[in-house]
């Protein structure tokens, strides 16, 4: 659910107070781990973690008026939500956030960048606090930059393939019809005979 909500405080002040205890307490963690040059305040309807045009002036590709997104907290209607894009850009982070969930014996419900919450008990906030401190604005810039060029030549390569079907199937088409049209002659000749 995004909110109307402008600072992090008016978001907190929408929520339910289970919801607001397990957000600060995010919060805390992530702030107190989190690379100074990442930024906290309302993203895409939520409270998000970027890297300002100050530190990064390309902005998101997505939309280059956005900062750069890392993370995001939200609370959606059956759960809170921690997106880590800053694992999504990188697979070895996101494998590592895996495995230590994985160590803390609790149960990790994740999608490809989103982690959902329900209870504040079920979260390893030392797990995430270490991830937070692992990536830092720099490593990922890097991650981010090399996950864009390599999804970018994979898009390309793909439309090379698809180029050369593509002609490979004209070129097929042009000789069946010039074989076509060879025969056809060749009959009329015969029958004109």
């Amino acid at each position: 659910m995004q909110s109307k909500a402008t600072t992090v405080k008016e978001y907190l002040a929408e929520l339910p107070e289970d919801r607001r205890k397990m957000i600060e307490a995010l919060r805390k963690v992530i702030r107190k781990n989190i690379d100074r040059d990442f930024k906290e305040g309302i993203q895409y309807g939520a409270i998000g973690y970027f890297l300002p045009h100050s530190k990064y002036p390309a902005g998101y590709h997505c939309d280059p008026q956005q900062p750069l997104p890392f993370a995001g907290l939200a609370s959606q209607k059956q759960y809170l939500s921690l997106s880590m894009f800053c694992v999504y850009a990188n697979p070895k982070e996101q494998q590592r956030l895996k495995e230590d969930w994985a160590k803390s014996g609790k149960k990790l419900d994740m999608g490809k960048s989103c982690i959902r919450l329900k209870k504040l008990e079920d979260i390893p906030l030392d797990v995430i606090g270490r991830a937070f401190k692992r990536i830092t604005a720099k490593a990922f810039v890097k991650a981010y930059e090399d996950s864009l060029s390599s999804s970018w030549s994979r898009r390309s390569t793909g439309k090379k393939k698809a180029t050369k079907k593509k002609k490979a199937a004209r070129k097929a088409t042009t000789k069946k019809a010039a074989s076509k049209k060879k025969a056809s002659r060749k009959k009329s000749r015969t029958a004109g005979s």
